[in-house]
């Protein structure tokens, strides 16, 4: 199971979807880190590769994106 920004994203959904489960992701937002890192929308989480889940995680944290607990506060 992927764990970004120390959400785990359910495995049986599409990335897409699952980027939504991080507070502060919306559909829209999880579009363009999908886009800006070159992974597929329709790839499902349990399929990603552990190089894939540290460019997802190293976007977010590299570009600013304020999530979980930083948005919370």
């Amino acid at each position: 199971m992927a764990r970004i920004e120390g959400v785990e994203l359910p495995r049986s959904k599409r990335v897409e979807i699952g980027m939504t489960y991080i507070f502060g992701v919306g559909l829209s937002t999880s579009h363009k880190i999908l886009a800006a890192t070159g992974i597929n929308p329709d790839t499902r989480v349990k399929d990603l590769t552990e190089a894939e889940e540290a460019k997802l995680r190293e976007y977010i944290t590299s570009n600013g994106l304020q999530v979980e607990g930083d948005l919370r506060r």
